[in-house]
């Protein structure tokens, strides 16, 4: 009887919502958790250094793309993915099912998917068993079994048996991790549940699932274009199935919006490119909604993207900095970009942990998605929070971040110079003393005046209140919208 290499230690609940904590042979993250996604082994535009920074404790990486270039071979002969990253922190991998789902001319019998590898067009096969063997190669913490990934929409019948064939592959998967890993397994494997949009499909892959005795569950087939309310609709379907003392992972997803609705339905991890994507691209998350920072009014703003961020470039840099970087085509643009929209994810599920333990989770989620959706998006999503006016000042969003508690945001303003003073004597005053030079948007930090959220400061003008452009800034990257995983 082997022993599992992850366990998973439920602190405590408010209503739904969970919050705990997951450890593996690199360490522990807690939950809920955001994963961001390194598909070839790396968050583009960061250094593992600066992933650590934004408070993350947990990333992952993409089996397909791997196994394509270098080749899970190679990963294995140079230590594996911990060693070859840089980071000593648990790491995840997916099977690769959505990815090879997704290429044209696959070719799916019960064997498993045949398909062509885009780079040279060379035909091959994956099978549960050959999944497995690449994320063994790899070395993850976290690996996930081969999977039946359905397109949206779909017909019932094929749903259904897509997850008959989950399961069947699920214990394929299952037989092949333990004959590899032996009696002192350092990888766990997870389970997925599919169904499409079917609650009873749902319900049933939930349970097929969980008698299949795993370390985790995730919920997979979701964020391919069923749109939020069908997906609240698959969470609920499944959560009432999953086993309470196991993790459970929603895959690929997504907006904050998502991820705290989903944590009110009890989800504990969640991954999507969505952040890394879009900060590369100018499309920036803030309290308040998103921004477009590339947007010529941006030109001139000396404010932070978000005066309550800690991360590196809304301690030190100004949006009019940010909207020159990525409008130039600098990489310290799509740096920052990144660098910010991931931390602004860990700082929501920090936010999210400390709301669950002191009790206060519902108010936390009607007062950030009050605060941060459009109305035009409250008016989509049918939320809307009339009943209740919460007080914005006192949602736990400013807790001291876990890596750098000493920062504090900082206040971009247009100060006026100050006006020089006679000095104090009964001689004739001399020349008027000459004026300071401005040291820019970052003079003075110590100095400046501070004053309440959404005040004003002596010039009349916005300190530390609602950013300029903030609300209703609902812009997209230019062309299409960014596919998501899973």
């Amino acid at each position: 009887m082997s022993t599992s290499p992850l366990s998973f230690e439920l602190i405590g609940t408010d209503g739904t919502a969970r919050r705990g904590r997951v450890t593996t042979p690199h360490g522990s993250f807690e939950t809920p958790a955001f994963m961001p996604v390194g598909t070839r082994a790396t968050v583009k535009g960061l250094m593992p250094r600066d992933l650590e920074e934004t408070g993350s404790q947990i990333c992952l990486a993409n089996t397909y793309h791997l196994h394509v270039a270098p080749g899970d071979k190679v990963i294995k002969k140079l230590g594996k993915l911990h060693t070859v990253m840089g980071w000593n922190k648990p790491i995840l991998t997916d099977s690769g099912g959505f990815q090879v789902f997704s290429l044209p001319k696959q070719q799916l019998d019960e064997e498993g998917v045949t398909f062509s590898f885009e780079k040279d067009g060379k035909r091959v096969k994956l099978t549960p068993e050959r999944a497995m063997i690449i994320q063994n190669n790899l070395g993850a913490d976290i690996i996930m079994a081969f999977d039946v990934c359905v397109p949206f929409p779909c017909d019932y019948a094929p749903a259904r048996e897509a997850v008959y064939r989950t399961e069947r592959w699920l214990k394929r998967c299952k037989a092949a991790h333990d004959e590899a890993q032996g009696d002192q397994p350092t990888q766990a494997l997870f389970g997925i549940v599919q169904g499409s949009t079917y609650p009873d499909l749902r319900a049933l892959s939930a349970q097929l699932t969980r008698d299949i005795d795993l370390p985790g569950y995730a919920i997979g087939g979701v964020s391919v274009g069923e749109g939020h309310g069908l997906m609240m609709d698959v969470i609920e379907s499944t959560e009432p199935y999953l086993p309470k003392d196991k993790p459970r992972y929603l895959m690929g997803v997504g907006y904050p919006e998502d991820l705290i609705e989903a944590v009110a339905r009890g989800i504990d991890m969640f991954d999507c490119v969505l952040p890394s994507r879009y900060g590369r691209s100018g499309v920036l998350f803030t309290r308040r909604g998103r921004i477009r920072i590339t947007k010529g009014k941006y030109r001139a703003d000396r404010f932070p993207v978000d005066p309550q961020c800690s991360c590196y470039g809304c301690q030190n840099f100004s949006r009019g900095y940010i909207n020159h970087l990525i409008n130039s085509s600098e990489i310290l643009g799509s740096t920052l970009g990144t660098l910010h929209n991931i931390t602004f994810y860990q700082d929501l599920m920090r936010a999210a942990r400390s709301a669950i333990e002191q009790g206060t989770f519902e108010s936390f989620r009607r007062a950030f998605l009050d605060e941060y959706l459009s109305e035009d998006r409250k008016d989509e999503l049918n939320l809307h929070f009339t009943d209740t006016r919460q007080d914005h000042d006192e949602l736990s969003w400013d807790t001291e971040h876990s890596v750098i508690p000493s920062a504090k945001p900082v206040k971009h303003v247009d100060m006026p110079e100050p006006k020089p003073q006679a000095p104090q004597t009964t001689e004739k005053p001399k020349k008027d003393a000459p004026r300071a030079k401005s040291g820019g948007a970052h003079a003075n930090k110590g100095n400046a005046p501070r004053a309440r959220q959404g005040g004003k400061s002596q010039s009349g003008k916005p300190q530390g209140g609602r950013p300029q452009g903030s609300k209703g800034g609902r812009g997209k990257p230019r062309g299409k919208g960014p596919s998501k995983k899973k």
